[in-house]
């Protein structure tokens, strides 16, 4: 199209009612939002701002709890993770992770070429979990970090709260996740944003499958992505397949935001998670790399955050059939552009 950069300054407002006219009369239609300044969701996929189609594959890594091994960044990504999935806190819960850890972190992620999920755990299993807050209270978490995030839309996307329904009044989670994406967008927040789904992640009630598409339509930034939790829901490959292909026919976005090899609610068919994700194209991320308490100490992939000491778990989900070293590939954002 021809500049209009030196028409008569008369003309441009004309030219702009002309095109408006013009794109119904052609079948076209105007952007209903903006262009993204960073990831993206695009007919169900997740894609960099450059276009290229982009598969997490990578751990959680427990920060809030053990802010000194921000290593553990550097030994995960030489593993070969793309990506790693961090754990705040809003302060709630457990010690506020401030403004600048917050930078910090997406700093030393972006240094270990990872894309950064940063979640707040203070949400898990509200209603049944005594403490545990509203995924509101998560939302203003968020904006009083923003300046840490403002800006790294390429590097950092936003999983506005861990698990945040437990088994009771868990049909509320798609009225709650539709309202906390609203606020943040209204704050200006342009990140892809991740939302869990509630019955401590896991969805055995399918509260989130059969809401997505309404949750996805009420983001006016069409920029969200559902992630599921597989643990002893998930203990048979045709339950783990049925859940993740319901998606991806809808062109809705999941991404397995954790799962282990076992739980203290039944043994996940890890085997099938990798190979599906892998089959489908979607996105991974196990838990956890080091730190496990409280009964559940053998999802640990590495012993005592050493690298150098990958438990069975460890092995299977970096150097294992479908596993992270076999099939990740780092962002193009690091590739195109300096960190």
């Amino acid at each position: 199209m021809r500049s209009t950069r030196h028409l008569p300054l008369r003309l441009v407002p004309v030219l702009g009612l002309v095109a408006a006219l013009l794109l119904p009369l052609l079948g076209l239609s105007a952007p209903a939002h903006a262009a993204p300044t960073g990831f993206r969701i695009e007919n169900g996929r997740l894609l960099e701002a450059s276009g290229n189609d982009f598969v997490m594959r990578g751990v959680n890594h427990a920060h809030t709890w053990y802010p000194d091994r921000i290593s553990s960044l550097a030994h995960i990504k030489a593993k070969g993770a793309n990506t790693v999935r961090v754990v705040l806190s809003s302060g709630d819960r457990w010690t506020r992770n401030d403004t600048a850890d917050v930078a910090n972190v997406v700093s030393q992620c972006k240094q270990n070429r990872l894309i950064c999920v940063l979640e707040v755990h203070d949400t898990t299993g509200y209603g049944e979990q005594s403490g545990a807050v509203t995924l509101s209270r998560a939302a203003d978490y968020w904006l009083s970090v923003q300046s840490a995030l403002s800006g790294q839309e390429d590097y950092v996307i936003v999983n506005i709260g861990n698990e945040p329904y437990g088994n009771t009044n868990y049909a509320d989670w798609t009225a709650d996740t539709k309202a906390a994406i609203q606020k943040l967008r209204g704050a200006g927040f342009d990140h892809t944003i991740m939302v869990d789904a509630p019955n401590w992640g896991q969805d055995w009630a399918f509260t989130m499958r059969d809401n997505a598409a309404s949750v996805f339509a009420a983001d006016p930034d069409a920029n969200t992505i559902f992630s599921i939790h597989m643990y002893g829901v998930f203990d048979t490959a045709a339950e783990i397949t049925d859940y993740l292909n319901r998606f991806v026919a809808a062109k809705l976005p999941i991404v397995v935001g954790e799962f282990g090899h076992d739980h203290s609610d039944g043994n996940p068919d890890e085997d099938a998670i990798l190979a599906t994700a892998q089959q489908l194209g979607l996105g991974y991320l196990g838990w956890s790399w080091s730190g496990n308490g409280g009964g559940v100490e053998y999802l640990d992939m590495a012993t005592n955050f050493d690298p150098s000491r990958l438990t069975s778990w460890g092995q299977r989900i970096f150097n294992g059939a479908n596993g992270i070293a076999a099939t990740s590939e780092e962002a193009a954002i690091y590739s195109s552009a300096s960190s």
